[in-house]
């Protein structure tokens, strides 16, 4: 296969399934793949780490903005979907991306973040508690259900203000707007559309809830100053806040089950980590980088330059992957094996530059408490069954995980 067939791979369903052999074609060819028409809207692929990591950086690429996407797609507000991306930061760039991540990262603090220590281990014992019960009669548990979307829903929920009773109801929502993600799939970005449409009413409500009585959560605090900047409005507060619901639990819920399932191919990591709970930080590191939960990025250039060699042209869009370049043998000695003792280990899987995301430590957090503590519950878990995954590339994650959490007892 050459690197061009690699690249073509990916768009099919057994290249999102699994899609590092291709991406393995595309490293042996160097760390950028040219493109173009008839190919590809996309003038190259961006897949070697530094090459990645160059892209992410330099302030000759620009995310994809409102200016950008009306000139590749004029009708784009006719999906409230897109509309909810395009009103956030993370389609903005300049002063209007760098003002809008100023509050964000006012309220969402490191302090802020470590102080949920305690209710993080709280709820992930609580939810080791119900997979006990439910394991104890039952031959399978999906820990997707039980665990990995619970989890990252209550904690981002909690933060939020979301109500407890509510948090349920925004699974099958986050999934269908990250299906948005993938793009020239018109059943998803109407299935999109139409969850965007109700988290926005949601939000809505919360936001003139928390206006008219504030409470210690981040929608009164976000409303109250979104209200003093000058030159933001409430569309991009509303946008902040499905967004950060969705990244908060989406990214989280599939370093879980990636990771889980990492462990469950490496049954000797099941035991290290449960004699040595420490641990937990390598282990972590070594899921986000193996089994990144966003795959993909998209960036295009302001100018004219070179990355990896290959020219690009102002105008031009390229695809930055994030999976890839968490692969790259040239920066990863035999990149698909687990290894969480890897020297230097910095994936790109939160990306880097001015769009680093500023939910990172807060899914490190929670990744760190829950496997520390799962495989100290439960250290004869196993796999009971083939697991299904998002049919996406641009998001890798489980939709379903089948586990066992005790040993079965022979007569």
């Amino acid at each position: 296969m050459d690197a061009v067939a690699a690249y073509l791979a990916l768009r099919t369903p057994q290249g999102r399934a699994d899609p590092f052999p291709c991406y393995a074609v595309m490293h042996a060819h160097g760390p950028v793949l040219p493109l173009g028409q008839p190919v590809s809207s996309y003038a190259a692929v961006v897949h070697g780490y530094d090459a990645v990591a160059q892209v992410l950086r330099d302030p000759l690429f620009r995310v994809p903005d409102k200016e950008r996407m009306s000139a590749v797609m004029p009708h784009w507000q006719e999906h409230p979907a897109l509309v909810v991306f395009m009103n956030s930061m993370m389609f903005a760039n300049g002063e209007r991306h760098a003002q809008a991540r100023r509050l964000i990262t006012q309220v969402f603090t490191a302090r802020r973040v470590n102080g949920l220590t305690l209710a993080i281990t709280e709820l992930v014992d609580d939810l080791l508690d119900r997979i006990a019960e439910v394991g104890a009669g039952a031959a399978t548990v999906d820990f997707m259900t039980e665990f990995a979307y619970p989890l990252p829903s209550n904690v981002i929920g909690a933060l939020l203000g979301v109500p407890a009773e509510d948090r349920a109801w925004f699974r099958p929502h986050v999934i269908a707007i990250g299906g948005a993600l993938d793009a020239g799939d018109p059943a998803k970005l109407l299935a999109a559309d139409k969850s965007a449409t109700e988290m926005n009413a949601y939000f809505t409500e919360l936001i003139a809830q928390r206006r008219a009585k504030p409470q210690d959560d981040l929608v009164s605090t976000l409303a109250q100053a979104w209200e003093g900047e000058p030159g933001l409005h409430e569309a991009q507060l509303l946008s902040t806040l499905v967004l950060l619901f969705n990244a908060g639990f989406e990214t989280t819920t599939h370093l879980l089950g990636n990771g889980l399932s990492t462990l469950l191919a490496n049954p000797g990591s099941i035991s290290l980590l449960h004699r040595e709970p420490q641990l937990a930080p390598l282990f972590v590191e070594e899921f986000l980088r193996l089994e990144a939960p966003a795959q993909l990025t998209t960036r295009w250039c302001i100018e004219d330059t070179e990355v990896g060699g290959v020219g690009l042209q102002a105008g031009q869009q390229v695809m930055v992957l994030f999976g890839a370049a968490n692969r790259d043998p040239n920066r990863f000695p035999v990149p698909d094996r687990f290894d969480p003792w890897r020297p230097d280990n910095h994936p790109l899987t939160f990306s880097a530059g001015p769009h680093f995301c500023p939910g990172a430590a807060l899914t490190r957090l929670e990744g760190r408490i829950a496997f520390s503590r799962l495989v100290s519950r439960f250290p004869d878990l196993a796999a009971t069954g083939p697991s299904t995954r998002l049919d996406q590339l641009a998001l890798r994650g489980h939709t379903s995980l089948p586990i066992r959490v005790y040993q079965p007892v022979h007569p």
